[in-house]
């Protein structure tokens, strides 16, 4: 294995759709909810999957508050199986 390959086999997001990503976050927080943390017209006004990543496809800030969610919702999963 590669060092890029190991590299990129320990990241998290490794492997995963945008569309998994916000599919995911839905589930665990909700619109309501997803559009409190992340302030953005397509998680707030009529929100959908297919219109949220419309939007963050073309727009890099959205997408890395999208994707740093993600990986703290991960985060907060890991700790709810422990405890």
């Amino acid at each position: 294995m590669s060092e890029q390959q190991a590299i990129k086999s320990k990241d998290p997001l490794h492997g995963l759709t945008l569309e998994a990503i916000v599919t995911g976050l839905v589930d665990y927080f909700g619109w309501e909810e997803l559009g409190q943390r992340i302030e953005i017209r397509s998680f707030v006004i009529d929100p959908s999957v297919a219109s949220s990543l419309k939007f963050l496809r073309k727009t890099p800030w959205a997408r890395a508050k999208v994707e740093s969610l993600y990986l703290f919702m991960l985060r907060e999963q890991a700790r709810e199986q422990r405890n």
